[in-house]
């Protein structure tokens, strides 16, 4: 409410000095001050002047501040994000030079062309030049822009390549839902009536079942058994250096954005419609602490949607490993349906048992 009473104030001594200079200007009009305005229209044209001057000195000064303490310097960690970094910058080349043209002139011709005794103002209707010149010109350049990003769309929501690391990213209130297939290489199917928030948050259809449709009638689901080696994890997601990695996104709830800052590449997590991109990490979670002198450094999936009074809470972190690490960390993780149904790890078990074995021998 402050805030509010703080912004009316400052908006009625804007409008209570405009009206007092217009008024002023009224009655120098009426008394025939026409030299008082010439003067005050003078000293207005130099402010301008000044304004401009200042304001692009300002905004040099910002960019030398703020550019470092961007993700601009620290280059994308992706092969995909490059692209989208140089499509960034090109695009800001373009509307920077645009936008200092256009300033310059703007101000400049204010200065020049202030109202002066015995001059008068020149006008025409009409001119097709010009106005071919700045519709011809901009459609141009944004057509260029449109062309590159498409293609770049096109290229990161394509079929990933075979070899590229599923990962399903599955986005809830307030969190992100990781699953990784097993050794079948296929994920199970899953379907919302079966969503138990302790054991099964991801409704995978593990035994046979009959539920209720929407419409009251009664469906059976068969026992899905791709769906019993898959992998089900949540925050913290793991991808492999050059490897392509492929996102399958969806969401549990409402609406939420899968945010990838530093890959440089972001998707919607919709309800009952997945998406899907793919990119190929270029760095391990230890070399970006290196590039970045950062001991904490983590990659983040943030939600760029906002979905609810936890939006804020809602990070996620990728550890991009070696291929290697990778494995090994794999090889370690349970099934989510071994862990609910408490059936043993054979993996697990046979490490166990070769450990006694060696035990006794010793």
């Amino acid at each position: 409410m402050q805030m509010f009473f703080v912004i009316a104030v400052i908006t009625l001594i804007f409008l209570v000095i405009f009206q007092i200079s217009k008024a002023a200007e009224y009655v120098s009009v009426l008394k025939g001050e026409d030299q008082s305005r010439r003067q005050t229209n003078k000293v207005n044209a130099f402010l301008m002047l000044a304004f401009m001057i200042v304001g692009l000195i300002g905004v040099w000064y910002c960019n030398e501040v703020l550019a470092p303490k961007t993700l601009i310097p620290q280059g994308a960690a992706s092969v995909q994000g490059e692209k989208v970094d140089s499509m960034l910058i090109t695009t800001l080349v373009i509307t920077g030079v645009v936008f200092v043209m256009t300033q310059i002139l703007l101000f400049w011709f204010v200065y020049k062309y202030q109202e002066k005794e015995g001059k008068k103002v020149y006008f025409f209707a009409h001119s097709n030049k010009l106005e071919a010149l700045w519709t011809v010109v901009p459609a141009i350049f944004l057509t260029v822009l449109v062309v590159i990003g498409l293609r770049n769309w096109a290229s990161f929501t394509s079929e990933a390549p075979s070899n590229a690391l599923k990962v399903e990213i599955t986005g809830k209130q307030f969190g992100w839902i990781f699953r990784y297939p097993g050794k079948d290489g296929e994920f199970g199917k899953k379907y919302y009536r079966m969503i138990d928030a302790v054991d099964n948050s991801l409704g995978l259809i593990w035994k046979d079942t009959i539920v209720n449709r929407a419409n009251g009638e009664p469906q059976q689901l068969r026992d899905d058994k791709f769906s019993h080696d898959d992998v089900v994890l949540e925050q913290t997601m793991y991808a492999v250096k050059d490897r392509p990695l492929k996102l399958i996104i969806g969401s549990r709830d409402v609406i939420h954005d899968v945010g990838l800052n530093h890959f440089r590449m972001k998707m919607d997590a919709v309800p009952g419609m997945p998406t899907t991109m793919w990119l190929t990490p270029k760095y391990t979670t230890a070399e970006m602490k290196e590039r970045t002198n950062n001991p904490n450094f983590q990659y983040e999936i943030s939600c760029d949607q906002m979905c609810g009074n936890g939006h804020y809470s809602m990070k996620g972190v990728i550890e991009v490993v070696t291929q290697e690490e990778f494995d090994a960390w794999m090889a370690k993780q349970k099934p989510k349906y071994n862990s609910v149904f408490n059936i043993a790890d054979p993996v697990a078990d046979t490490t166990a048992k070769a450990a006694v074995v060696m035990a006794e021998k010793k």
